[in-house]
């Protein structure tokens, strides 16, 4: 496998993760949805190994590409994006379902647009 097929599997890992959190976070309307029942806190459970796959695969692509990859899309907290894996990891216990929510709410689409774009760019 060439390192460009690598890169355009692992982009579409990142996709079918952050359909996967789309799909799961239209079920929650406010931060407290996560926390109120154990459909929430398995939701809550679910977004976050999605981030934690998605935080993983960012690192290996920023590491692919030398950082470079990412440079077209500065719209994108792309330390956030791949910080948040690490939050996610060692603090398990500890997630913040309101940092989630909000994670979900404001940052994803940016970084959904951006992972579509390249996409598409690998499948010219």
């Amino acid at each position: 496998m060439s390192d460009q097929t690598l890169i355009y599997e692992k982009l579409l890992q990142v996709d079918e993760a952050l359909q996967r959190i789309n799909r799961r976070f239209a079920q929650i309307s406010t931060p407290d949805d996560f926390l109120d029942t154990e459909h929430g806190q398995d939701l809550l459970d679910a977004i976050s190994m999605m981030l934690i796959a998605i935080g993983e695969n960012l690192k290996w692509l920023d590491r692919a590409t030398n950082g470079e990859l990412f440079e077209p899309y500065p719209q994108v907290n792309w330390r956030g994006a791949k910080g948040v894996r690490d939050v996610l990891a060692h603090r398990y216990f500890d997630i913040d379902a309101e940092e989630i929510f909000t994670v979900c709410q404001k940052q994803l689409p940016a970084l959904l647009n951006a992972i579509q774009s390249m996409i598409k760019t690998y499948q010219d």
